[in-house]
């Protein structure tokens, strides 16, 4: 199946993502390997969202699912106002591409280039002039606090600010969704709280945030946790309004 993602409608009032009794399986020989179960989810545009549950509850296949790292094996995946959850490959890159940003446990920061390089990444086969995109590029090291390190290489970086490179790579394109797998897990406790308060500071700008963790400390700062079980979603839980 082949669609255009030309036309895509975001601005609107209704949510940004919806599944529909999505399920996915892996077929292992002979066995049916069922990791997602018949999952119903609705994002509104601005939500921070996180997902949880024991290893092997099938949180990363679901972000894989959201990201359009992956089609789902039945159901229907609808992100805008478009049912995407079967397009062709090409089709799904073009949204990863332009409307998911990705955030990483192990950063994915690509060594032989500097911040600017690595920040500008996503934005390579854009269209954009390199005067836009390294202004672009400047802007978003000096939001995550590294303004004054965007010649350096990922090496002679510390973890928590290699974090905050792939963070600001993840919003090169501006997108509609920011995924993060386990942000804080390859970070010390200190600079794993700073990672949340940049993460705390997108959400109240009005980026949409979703969160695989197995960390409560992680979940608590989301507006609503899911907690899969199984490959089912098994409960979920909204944060207290203040």
């Amino acid at each position: 199946m082949t669609d255009s993602t030309d036309n895509m409608d975001f601005t609107g009032s209704g949510p940004i993502l919806v599944f529909e009794d999505l399920c996915k399986s892996y077929q292992l020989g002979l066995t049916e390997l069922k990791v997602l179960r018949n999952i119903n989810l609705i994002v509104k545009k601005g939500e921070y969202i996180a997902i949880m549950g024991p290893s092997g509850s099938g949180k990363s296949t679901l972000l894989n699912m959201i990201g359009c790292l992956d089609r789902p094996t039945s159901g229907k995946y609808y992100l805008g106002d478009k049912e995407v959850g079967q397009l062709d490959d090409d089709s799904l890159s073009t949204i990863r591409g332009s409307r998911v940003g990705f955030i990483f446990q192990s950063f994915n920061l690509i060594s032989q280039l500097n911040i600017i390089e690595n920040i500008e990444v996503p934005i390579f086969y854009q269209g954009i002039s390199e005067h836009e995109s390294v202004a672009r590029a400047k802007k978003l090291a000096d939001m995550v606090g590294l303004g004054d390190r965007v010649k350096h290489r990922p090496t002679e970086l510390s973890g928590g600010q290699q974090q905050r490179v792939a963070i600001a790579r993840a919003l090169a394109n501006d997108p509609l969704l920011v995924l993060a797998d386990e942000p804080t897990g390859n970070l010390d406790s200190q600079s794993g709280r700073d990672i949340l308060d940049l993460l705390d500071r997108l959400h109240e700008q009005g980026k949409t945030l979703i969160v695989v963790t197995h960390d409560e400390n992680i979940g608590s700062h989301a507006q609503r946790c899911i907690h899969l079980f199984d490959g089912q979603i098994d409960r979920e839980v909204y944060k207290e309004q203040n």
